[in-house]
């Protein structure tokens, strides 16, 4: 089962603040990983994270410790 749901090229481009086309050029350049079902795309959760890490200017900040300490 999946574990976070597909996302549609409207919800993507929303997050994004994208319009579809651009988020289109963005799948065709093979920069955005996508899922073919039927006529329809999907991209999944972790696919958007994975571009959007790879697209950020640093890397993520390191996740505290459980007790909030380092």
């Amino acid at each position: 089962m999946l574990r976070k749901p597909l996302l549609t090229l409207q919800e993507t481009a929303d997050l994004l603040k994208l319009s579809e086309a651009t988020l289109r050029g963005l799948i065709k350049a093979g920069d955005v990983r996508a899922i073919r079902i039927g006529r329809e795309w999907r991209i999944a959760v972790r696919d958007l994270e994975d571009f959007l890490d790879a697209h950020a200017n640093r890397a993520p900040a390191a996740p505290l410790s459980e007790s909030g300490h380092e």
